[in-house]
């Protein structure tokens, strides 16, 4: 499997897990023709470079988001888990838009996205490529940029009916054990872990180890 597929391969991964739905989504080499509807499509420019389209096939099935939030806005968890399999990268802006040229084109690889019974719910187009490494002039050019840092530590899957159960003092467990470290992410990409430490009564965090792709 070349790199390009894996990096594909990886995204669609990333992509599925993190979509807002009541049951776990994978992805699978497409089995359908191209796409010719509008698609929510985003670019990510880096080291490894990609432009990525998704059509949802079944709009109900976005159960776990807020309905009234619009379909790029619901996707955007999903499309910045996609980009952290492409590296050091910046995610441009989604937009809604025909679709059919990237889902057509013959670099691009096509995901479907199934729900846990086989039905397909939407599908994924991805395109990798590889520029030129960025010269440091060209790096200056960019180093004032303010991008957003956040620690994550843990996270959790809820059915509809639960969140709207949730009063004061309810406890909600993690996918994480305590001390276990929390990880640091930059514009939703996860780029190093460490531990939680107070400094001056300020929560901080202690950066234990950076991720192997984000030093590259």
């Amino acid at each position: 499997m070349s790199s390009t597929t894996t990096h594909e391969a990886a995204a669609a991964a990333a992509f599925a897990d993190r979509l807002p739905t009541a049951s776990r989504i994978t992805a699978r080499p497409a089995t359908g023709s191209g796409e010719t509807g509008d698609a929510v499509i985003v670019s990510s420019v880096g080291d490894t470079s990609a432009a990525l389209a998704v059509v949802v096939l079944d709009h109900a099935a976005l159960v776990g988001a807020d309905a009234e939030l619009t379909l790029v806005e619901r996707l955007r968890d999903a499309l910045d888990a996609a980009a952290t399999a492409f590296g050091p990268s910046v995610l441009g802006e989604p937009s809604i838009g025909d679709a059919s040229a990237l889902f057509a084109h013959p670099a691009a690889q096509v995901f479907d996205l199934v729900d846990e019974s086989g039905r397909t719910i939407g599908r994924l187009a991805v395109r990798v490529s590889h520029p030129a490494a960025a010269s440091p002039r060209r790096l200056q050019r960019i180093a004032g940029v303010e991008m957003e840092l956040t620690v994550e530590v843990g996270r959790t899957r809820m059915a509809v009916r639960d969140v709207l159960e949730l009063e004061p003092g309810r406890i909600i467990e993690l996918d994480r054990s305590a001390g276990a470290p929390a990880d640091v992410k930059l514009n939703g990409r996860l780029i190093a872990h460490g531990e939680i430490v107070v400094v001056d009564q300020d929560y901080a965090v202690r950066i234990t180890r950076i991720i192997e792709n984000a030093e590259a």
